[in-house]
């Protein structure tokens, strides 16, 4: 029998996801870059139901809302892929660095981020859980005086 007999309910909704944890809306424009053979294909498809809309790459040319940036130790430059990033994010926009988990393969250092966002003109502000093996960083540009 169910513990829940009776009409009672427990957390079944779909009330915080990973797309909701980051913010992602349906009619948002999202651009993807850094994609690899290695990216968490279930959290993409979890994004992009809630957008109800494919996310961009790095050749849309127009301005997007977000942009969800993998990236792994062996990269390159995280301060020159945090800058290309902002390329067609819109002013009020958010990056979401998507880095593997610590303890896994390629992860990020911590310090390394929080070093190098500053530097591309970027503000740290949260983290999230978003799947098994990747974890968020969310990064804003400041606003601009008014």
């Amino acid at each position: 029998m169910s513990s829940t007999a009776g009409g009672g309910s427990t957390q079944t909704g779909p009330t915080t996801g990973p797309a909701e944890r980051l913010g992602l809306k349906s009619g948002m424009v999202v651009q993807e870059l850094g994609w690899d053979d290695d990216v968490d294909e279930e959290l993409r498809a979890s994004i992009e139901d809630t957008l109800d809309a494919d996310m961009v790459d790095g050749e849309y040319g127009n301005v997007v809302d977000t942009v969800l940036l993998w990236w792994r130790d062996d990269d390159g430059d995280l301060v020159d892929g945090l800058v290309d990033s902002l390329t067609d994010l819109v002013g009020g926009g958010v990056i979401w660095l998507l880095t593997p988990k610590v303890g896994r393969p390629r992860s990020v250092d911590a310090a390394d981020i929080a070093e190098a966002a500053p530097i591309a003109g970027l503000a740290q502000t949260t983290s999230a859980t978003v799947s098994r093996d990747w974890a968020a960083t969310r990064l804003v540009a400041p606003k601009p005086p008014a």
